[in-house]
């Protein structure tokens, strides 16, 4: 694309910002767990929502939403885990 070096890391960078959210996500939620739950627990449904959307504006076809498994089930897997080590430490703490 001939964006030249400051153009490659600015593409770069915006294209990283969900991969920041996320990591500030998780340093959160390894001191309090019920944050990690949730979060990642709705930005698993929050990709399924976007993949809906798109292909239902016919941006995307059906097919796609076997990808979505790819990326919002290892969010949801990661949110259970969260939720998993909480009701443990909630369980230990009574």
């Amino acid at each position: 694309m001939n964006l030249g070096f400051w153009g490659t890391i600015g593409g770069l960078l915006m294209h990283n910002i969900p991969v920041f959210i996320l990591i500030t996500v998780l340093v959160i939620a390894w001191k309090q767990e019920i944050v990690g739950a949730i979060a990642f627990f709705l930005a698993g449904l929050l990709y399924i929502a976007l993949l809906l959307i798109n292909i239902f504006k016919g941006q995307g076809e059906w097919y796609m939403l076997a990808w979505s498994i790819q990326i919002a089930g290892p969010a949801f897997l990661i949110g259970f885990l969260f939720y998993k080590g909480w009701l443990k430490k909630r369980k230990n703490n009574i």
